[in-house]
């Protein structure tokens, strides 16, 4: 069976990167990470590419000059280490359509509410825990779904519902849903690898 071979995009801490490294590892995903590309240089996803011994890129408008020469690099990148499947996680830049060109149908991102609600241009991270409490909403949970030119808009792979308690914060929230985050991306990429391989 072939692996897939997986680029990921991310700025933050990288812990969605981590877990779909570690079912990588442990064999219960037929898939590799091959390259970590992030627009911040201080990325803790970054560092964890490099313990991994996985190449860390750090590619932004800042450092290509503009934003379409990084979406041409980013690209670029990606074709060249022949990826089959870019993963955002925790990638808080839009996608240039450029990549979006080259990987119709072929790039994923998880989203920590239930879309269609709570999705949309402002809604990440804290954001949206804080808009799901204040909004009294009864669920929340994390949806993974292929990227298209809106944010948060392309079709809906999967998602996990989560009860909100009454007695919830935005960070008692954020912390149930992150975990299980870390449960559905790496199975959803796991489904695909299958489905690709058929």
């Amino acid at each position: 069976m072939k692996r897939l071979r997986l680029g990921v995009l991310a700025s933050g801490g990288g812990s969605n990167l981590q877990s779909i490294i570690d079912r990588s590892l442990d064999g219960s995903l037929q898939a590799d990470v091959v390259v970590v590309i992030s627009n911040n240089s201080g990325a803790g996803a970054l560092k964890r590419a490099v313990n991994h011994g996985i190449e860390a890129l750090h590619i932004s408008g800042v450092t290509e000059g503009s934003a379409e020469a990084a979406d041409w690099k980013i690209t670029e990148e990606m074709k060249s280490r022949k990826v089959d499947l870019v993963v955002l996680a925790g990638y808080m830049k839009k996608i240039g359509d450029i990549l979006l060109g080259a990987y119709q149908g072929r790039m994923v991102n998880i989203h920590p509410a239930l879309l269609p609600k709570f999705g949309g241009d402002g809604m990440y991270g804290m954001n949206v825990h804080k808009a799901v409490v204040a909004a009294g909403e009864k669920e929340s949970g994390p949806t993974v779904h292929i990227v298209d030119s809106q944010y948060d808009h392309g079709c809906i792979l999967a998602q996990i519902n989560i009860p909100v308690q009454p007695d919830d914060t935005p960070e008692t929230l954020q912390k149930k849903v992150l975990e299980k985050e870390h449960i559905i991306y790496p199975e959803t990429i796991k489904k695909l690898a299958e489905e690709w391989q058929e």
